[in-house]
């Protein structure tokens, strides 16, 4: 399983690097896509039934970390935090990464075997909430999100299966989210979304802080940033 997991990795995305293992499933410290990116944080989604832990995918977030605007100016705000907890009470701070221009990559590895079209739906759902929320669905997003409900209706997602989400940030301003599915015995499928709001809610679904899908993600996440704002506090 591990080495159809790497095959399937290397697949979906650029060069790699050394790995971090959650759940059984490497993850590479690093990437290449378009920019070196780092892996900022690891979790997993699951769910609990009659006191039994079902886990479903594992998940590795990507940033450009190197990129100097981003702990210089985008998270400026939280230099010289002194711990993880005050990132994860602070909605502002997961709003400026979410928001921050720099490359991301979200990849999901399935742990449990489902449908496509269950993780499409719960997909399509959340983000429209959201944008129906922050009054930014219109007939352009419906039109987005439906195209991404039918990439992933067919797809059946076996264990080892990946999703990757390949956040770019155009000249014009807008967030452009390139979405693939690898899995075993089948070519690569790559979907293009190039609605910025559909993209930006993508990775407040990830990366929302308390409405997160996972929290374990949004908790990896404070803790690596609660590191790199302290470190760069102190070389300023």
């Amino acid at each position: 399983m591990c080495c159809l997991m790497t095959r399937l990795h290397a697949c979906a995305v650029g060069s790699e690097s050394e790995t971090v293992t959650v759940e059984g499933i490497p993850f590479p410290a690093e990437i290449t896509v378009g920019n070196p990116l780092s892996l900022v944080a690891t979790g997993i989604t699951d769910i609990e039934i009659h006191f039994l832990q079902i886990k479903y995918t594992a998940i590795g977030i990507y940033l450009d970390v190197n990129d100097s605007q981003l702990l210089d100016h985008h998270l400026g705000s939280w230099k010289g935090i002194k711990s993880a907890d005050e990132l994860l009470g602070d909605e502002a701070f997961f709003e400026a990464v979410v928001s921050a221009p720099v490359e991301k990559l979200f990849r999901v590895v399935v742990i449990k075997e489902i449908k496509g079209s269950q993780y499409g739906v719960q997909l399509e759902s959340s983000v429209r909430d959201r944008l129906v929320a922050a009054d930014k669905y219109d007939d352009d997003e419906e039109e987005a999100l439906e195209k991404l409900a039918d990439f992933f209706q067919s797809k059946y997602f076996k264990p080892g299966s990946v999703v990757t989400f390949h956040f770019t940030f155009t000249p014009a301003g807008a967030w452009v989210v390139e979405v693939t599915f690898a899995t075993e015995g089948k070519d690569v499928a790559k979907l293009t979304v190039d609605n910025g709001n559909v993209a930006g809610m993508i990775q407040k679904w990830y990366l929302g802080g308390d409405s997160a899908v996972s929290p374990t993600t949004v908790r990896s996440l404070a803790h690596r940033f609660a590191t790199l704002l302290s470190s760069a506090s102190a070389s300023a």
